[in-house]
C-alpha cells in the first residue's frame, strides 16, 4: 500500500512505500473510526503521523490534503507557536471529543425539558449558572478518559495509537496534571453552585470513573460490570443529575414525567449498548495483554449481535410509548423517527453480516451507525 507525504515546502504529494502492510491496517481503520490524526505539526512529525491510504482522491479531498501540508510547514517555521499547536492538539484527543459531544447533548436535552415546562421561570441569571454546569461535566468527563488512557498505554499503543499518551505526543506527568486539575475544577464548581446532593453525585461518577481504570480495582477486566459502570455514569447519573440540578435551580422541586422518564431510559439503555460494543475494535490488544471483554469472550459476532438487539429495543420501545401516551409525547415526531432509525439499524446488521463480521466493515460503517 501506498502513503501519501507532505513536505513542508511544496504541496504536491508523494507516494512513499509502506513498511508494515499488515500491522498499521486494523490501526488505520480504528483511528478512522475515533479521533483522526493530528493537524499541526512540523513536516517531518507529519508524515510520521498523518499517514492516509493512498486511494484515488476526489477534487475535495486534495485540496484539504494540500492544505494540511501547508498548514504543517507553515506551523513549523516558529518552534513556539509549533509547540502550542503540538500540545493544543494533543489535548484536544486527550479528552475524546466524541464523549464530549455526548455529555453536552444529554444536559441540552435535558435542561431543555426543564425549561420547557416550566418557561415563566426563565431568566439570563441561569445562564452563567447553566454554562458553569456543563464546564463542571466536561471536567468530569475529562478526568475519566484521562486516567484511562493514564492506566491503558500499553493497550492504546496496539488498539487505539493515536491518543496522545500512547502516541507520545503527551508525557504521563502531564496527563496527571491534567486529570488532577479536572477534577478539582469539577468539584469546586459543582460543590460552590449545585449543592450538596448533586456534588455526592459528581462524586460518585468520579469515584466509579477511577475503580474502571485503576488497579488494583481495575473494573473493566470484568465485563458485565464494566459496562454496568458506564450505563451508570453515562446514562442515569448524568440525566437524573443534571434534571435535578436544573429544577434546582429554577426553585423547583424534583418532580419525574414521562417525558424524563423517557430520556433517562433511552440514554442509559444506548450507553449500555455502547458499552457493549465499545470493545469490538480492540479484540486484538485486549487478548493481547489479557483484558478479558464480552467481545473477546463471546466473539465479534454475537456482541455485535447483541447490541442491535438492544438498541432496537430502544426505538422499539420508544415507538409504543408515542402510541399509549399521546398526552406525553408527540406520535407525529416520535413514531416516523424511531421506524426510519429502526429500519436503518436492521439494515446496517444486515451489511455487516454479509461482510462477515470483517473488522473494517465493522469500525468504518458500523461502529460509525452506532
Amino acid at each position: 500500500m501506498e502513503l501519501l507525504q507532505c513536505s513542508s515546502t511544496s504541496t504536491h504529494l508523494h507516494p512513499i512505500p509502506s513498511t508494515n502492510r499488515n500491522s498499521s491496517s486494523l490501526n488505520q481503520n480504528s483511528s478512522k473510526f475515533a479521533l483522526g490524526f493530528p493537524r499541526n505539526s512540523s513536516s517531518l512529525q507529519f508524515r510520521r503521523k498523518c499517514r492516509l491510504p493512498a486511494i484515488t482522491l476526489t477534487s475535495s479531498r486534495a485540496h484539504l490534503s494540500i492544505r494540511a501540508c501547508a498548514l504543517a510547514g507553515a506551523s513549523g517555521s516558529d518552534p513556539a507557536v509549533n509547540k502550542v499547536s503540538e500540545f493544543r492538539d494533543a489535548f484536544w484527543r486527550f479528552l475524546r471529543p466524541h464523549t464530549i459531544r455526548g455529555t453536552a447533548l444529554g444536559s441540552f436535552a435535558l435542561v431543555s425539558r426543564a425549561l420547557i415546562e416550566s418557561p415563566s421561570l426563565i431568566s439570563w441569571s441561569l445562564v452563567l449558572k447553566a454554562v458553569s454546569g456543563l464546564v463542571a461535566l466536561i471536567c468530569g468527563n475529562g478526568y475519566i478518559v484521562g486516567i484511562n488512557q493514564i492506566y491503558d498505554i500499553g493497550i492504546d499503543k496496539v488498539n487505539k495509537p493515536y491518543l496522545p499518551i500512547a502516541a507520545g505526543d503527551l508525557s504521563v506527568g502531564s496527563a496527571w496534571v491534567l486529570v488532577l486539575i479536572f477534577a478539582v475544577t469539577g468539584l469546586s464548581i459543582v460543590a460552590s453552585n449545585f449543592g450538596p446532593f448533586i456534588t455526592s453525585l459528581y462524586c460518585l461518577g468520579l469515584f466509579l470513573g477511577t475503580i474502571y481504570s485503576v488497579p488494583p480495582f481495575r473494573m473493566k477486566r470484568f465485563p458485565v460490570v464494566a459496562f454496568l459502570i458506564i450505563a451508570t455514569v453515562r446514562g442515569f447519573l448524568l440525566n437524573f443529575g443534571v434534571y435535578y440540578a436544573t429544577r434546582a435551580a429554577l426553585g423547583l422541586p424534583f418532580v419525574w414525567s414521562y417525558p424524563v422518564v423517557f430520556i433517562t431510559t433511552f440514554v442509559t439503555l444506548f450507553a449500555l449498548v455502547i458499552a457493549i460494543t465499545k470493545d469490538l475494535p480492540d479484540v486484538e490488544g485486549d487478548r493481547k495483554f489479557q483484558i478479558s471483554t464480552l467481545a473477546t469472550k463471546l466473539g465479534v459476532k454475537n456482541i455485535a449481535l447483541l447490541g442491535s438487539g438492544l438498541l432496537l429495543v430502544n426505538y422499539i420501545g420508544s415507538i409504543v410509548a408515542a402510541i399509549f401516551l399521546p398526552e406525553a409525547f408527540r406520535r407525529s415526531l416520535m413514531i416516523p423517527t424511531h421506524t426510519i432509525l429502526a429500519i436503518c439499524l436492521v439494515f446496517q446488521t444486515w451489511l455487516l453480516d454479509q461482510a462477515k463480521y470483517s473488522q473494517s466493515f465493522l469500525i468504518d460503517s458500523f461502529l460509525i451507525f452506532f
